[in-house]
This record gives C-alpha cells, sequence and structure tokens, in this order.
C-alpha cells in the first residue's frame, strides 16, 4: 500500500500562498487517486480537493474553487496543492489521501480513502 507524507505548510499572513506536497513511496503510485483534506480546531474534517490517476480530471469544494489548485506528478510520485490568497479560515491540518482507483471520477469522502498522510500544519495570519 502506498505511503504519504506531505510537506510544505507554515506560517503565512492572509492573502499569501503556500504550495503544499505529498510525496508517495512504492511504485504504484499512478494507480491511485488522490486527496487533499483539512481540519481545523474543533471541526470535523473536510474535502479540499481531488484528483485522478492520470491528472485529468479534478474536483474541488465549492468554496475553495479558484484559489486552489491540485495536481500531480506521477514521475516524481508526488501531488500538490498550490494555495492563493489564504484566508484565516484557511487555518488548519491539511492531509492528502489516495484511493486505488483508476477511473475518471473523483471521491470527496473521506471514507473511502485507505492511505493518509501525517498531515502539515497550515497556519494564516490576518
Amino acid at each position: 500500500q502506498v505511503q504519504l507524507v506531505e510537506s510544505g505548510g507554515g506560517l503565512v499572513q492572509a492573502g499569501g500562498s503556500l504550495r503544499l506536497s505529498c510525496a508517495a513511496s512504492g511504485r504504484t503510485f499512478s494507480s491511485y487517486a488522490l486527496g487533499w483534506f483539512r481540519q481545523a480546531p474543533g471541526k470535523d474534517r473536510e474535502f479540499v480537493a481531488a484528483i485522478n490517476w492520470s491528472g485529468g480530471t479534478t474536483s474541488y469544494a465549492d468554496s475553495l474553487k479558484g484559489r486552489f489548485s491540485i495536481s500531480r506528478d506521477n514521475a516524481k510520485n508526488t501531488m500538490y496543492l498550490q494555495m492563493n490568497s489564504l484566508e484565516p479560515e484557511d487555518t488548519a491540518v491539511y492531509y492528502c489521501a489516495a484511493r486505488l482507483y483508476r477511473g475518471t471520477t473523483n471521491e470527496v469522502r473521506d471514507r473511502f480513502y485507505v492511505a493518509w498522510g501525517q498531515g502539515t500544519q497550515v497556519t494564516v495570519s490576518s
């Protein structure tokens, strides 16, 4: 099973940008559809974005469209989340997740993902 490690989190001022990375181990990275989720203190984990195995299909939480961009590089076994125009409400621990699926449909429900990273903290100051 794939193992995931996030990086790129940190402290940024409102309006700034960050790019998160999710590095995967294993030789079957391209067999997995991937997603980003986040969890703010005292809140449930929520869907952020997802990308299918080839990178050809992407999905976003409605509230994040236009500010966040998900991508992947199968040759590097890495997924990315570019976050622009960050707001204090984006403060959360961000997790990447993987599910074994090679179709075109993206999944927003976290229970369908079988592998998770440890999370990376993103803090946006006002």
